[in-house]
């Protein structure tokens, strides 16, 4: 049952949350340890939940839109009272003292929080390898990756561990695990989900969005975790969401542009598949079919996306974490003064792949290397940005793999960072820019693993991608 069907017949009293919510647990044990996608699960309150939702029902009290509904949280989410841990040793022990703003508003709607997920520590890797907790797997071939830094999440959804879940994206952490794992995802535009409560990873790129097994619950968990919250002073006002609204207006006049430079055109970023460019291929085809307006387009600066990306995002992420010291909660490891302790801790406490990120970060915003890399970087984010602008002029969405392969083997690219980094070239332009993107799958490559087709969208615009996801799902 999708969790919409999963909803209205627990709202009917047709079937029990608490069955519900049984049923999903009795799968992630038998079946987790297998796959590592928990970190934490939270049984015991996830029954107290659903409990409360069956006796909410039984005396007609509303029950919310997703009652019922077992839900995976990425672990880089503040739970009240629950552990969060980013996946990293030096979190240990910390129990926020708030909810953040997405977890209150799901469980307002009626969603059960069956646990935390695994992710890349700090959310910063593209295989869910780079954990305190070991690596996530495919459920598809658990010889392969998920995805990440959201892989965790994915995962879950992917293995029917539940309808639900929800990640983070900063530079492509939800829609590239999506694609490896077959399910939909989407980032926002920037501002549109509150990130109050989120731990931040690059306060410019983060957003946080859905994850579900089709586009139709994947849209309604989109209306229901955006929105204005004043805890968040980037929060945009007066946003409405309407994703839900528009999944039957189809695609019949939309004009839809290929971008060539991420599609395979002359001049583009190299190691495209060319089973993940077939599938893409098919997809706009598929448009095309519908109604829509298609054509290729060509959009420069967004074959620099990877190199700004890989410079703002770290300087970001060094001034974040600097909070982390020994001092205020998480690891403590002693040392005979301060600045002692504050290194050991550090030093135990962070993974290599943080480490080898607040390096880069720091370098890039040191003395005399500022404007040099990270004063240039930004100077190639606001010409992406006008790149765009012009480009949807034109076009009211742009498509584009989500990927540059399909999932590949675990340990396959740990060893050589930039090969890793690389997995995100399609998806990065979206985070700089902050425009909305959805990633829906679209068959499978030569190898049998899913493929992700990539929908782009002006700011704003968010509900766009889903109307065009929808109908790629229908062809697909």
């Amino acid at each position: 049952m999708s969790a919409l069907e999963i909803a209205a017949a627990v709202r009917s009293g047709e079937r029990s949350a608490l069955d519900v919510v049984e049923e999903h647990l009795t799968l992630i044990e038998a079946r987790d340890p297998g796959l590592n996608a928990y970190n934490l699960v939270t049984a015991e309150g996830a029954r107290a939940q659903a409990a409360a939702i069956d006796a909410a029902v039984s005396a007609g009290e509303p029950v919310g839109r997703f009652a019922g509904v077992p839900l995976a949280t990425k672990d880089n989410m503040c739970t009240r009272g629950i552990p969060t841990t980013c996946s990293s040793r030096i979190l240990e022990g910390w129990r926020p003292p708030y909810d953040a703003t997405v977890v209150t508003r799901l469980r307002e709607a009626g969603a059960v929080s069956v646990g935390k997920t695994n992710l890349d520590e700090f959310a910063m890797g593209s295989s869910t390898e780079h954990s305190a907790f070991g690596p996530t797997r495919n459920p598809h071939d658990p010889s392969r990756v998920p995805g990440g830094s959201s892989g965790g999440t994915a995962a879950s959804v992917a293995a029917g561990f539940t309808p639900l879940g929800i990640g983070s994206d900063t530079g492509g952490s939800i829609r590239q695990p999506a694609a490896f794992c077959g399910v939909v995802g989407m980032k926002p535009t920037y501002g549109v989900v509150s990130r109050y409560g989120l731990v931040a990873l690059a306060s410019s790129l983060d957003q946080v969005g859905p994850f579900a097994a089709n586009v139709a619950d994947a849209a309604a968990l989109f209306d229901v975790i955006a929105g204005h919250d004043p805890l968040d002073s980037t929060s945009i006002r007066d946003f409405e969401p309407t994703a839900q609204a528009v999944l039957e207006a189809g695609v019949d006049g939309l004009r839809v542009g290929v971008v060539k430079e991420l599609a395979g055109g002359s001049g583009g970023v190299p190691g495209l598949a060319a089973d993940v460019l077939a599938r893409t291929a098919e997809a706009v085809e598929a448009l095309a079919a519908a109604g829509a307006v298609v054509d290729e387009v060509s959009v420069p600066s967004s074959t620099l996306g990877l190199s700004a990306y890989y410079l703002v995002m770290p300087a970001e992420a060094s001034s974040n974490l600097a909070r982390y010291d020994g001092i205020r909660y998480g690891l403590r490891v002693d040392g005979a003064t301060t600045a002692e302790m504050t290194t050991a801790t550090r030093t135990a406490g962070f993974g290599t792949e943080v480490k080898r990120r607040i390096m880069l970060g720091t370098y890039a915003l040191s003395a005399g290397y500022c404007d040099a890399f990270y004063g240039k970087a930004l100077k190639v984010r606001t010409m992406m940005l006008e790149d765009f602008a012009r480009v949807y002029e034109r076009f009211d969405v742009l498509v584009t793999p989500t990927t540059p392969t399909t999932a590949f083997e675990l340990g396959a690219r740990t060893q050589d960072p930039l090969t890793m980094y690389v997995n995100d070239v399609c998806t990065i332009p979206s985070n700089l820019t902050g425009h909305p993107a959805i990633s829906v799958p679209f068959g499978v490559g030569d190898d049998g693993m899913p493929v992700g087709v990539q929908v782009l969208a002006p700011a704003s615009h968010d509900a766009q991608t889903f109307r065009v996801a929808a109908v790629l799902e229908a062809a697909a």
